[in-house]
């Protein structure tokens, strides 16, 4: 069993947001998305953060956020540029964790 690490979700959207993005709010003109859609991917996120202190193999956490964008939000067939997204953010949050492991 994990111990319990002080993982900020504020720091998760903060991936989320610079290197997932899959639906494209961030290059709303407006600012708003930060305050009405904020917690857009918290869920998917978490779920993520749950693989990876499981045990899962980077990979899964990968798989799982490309089925998010196909299946679950239906944006169509997977692309390289969003496969590269969610490697990009499964690796961010998996580097998160260890630097919160190695503060303990």
């Amino acid at each position: 069993m994990n111990s319990p690490l002080n993982i900020q979700l504020s720091e998760l959207r903060k991936i989320g947001w610079d290197d997932w993005d899959p639906i494209g709010i961030r290059s709303v003109e407006s600012a708003d998305w930060k305050t009405c859609a904020a917690d857009e991917y918290d869920s998917y996120l978490l779920h993520v953060v749950h693989l990876l202190r499981q045990g899962g193999q980077p990979k899964d956490a990968i798989s799982y956020l490309d089925r998010v964008v196909t299946e679950h939000m239906g944006l169509g067939r997977l692309t390289d540029e969003r496969h590269q997204a969610s490697v990009k953010c499964v690796q961010a949050i998996s580097d998160y964790l260890k630097a919160l492991s190695a503060k303990k």
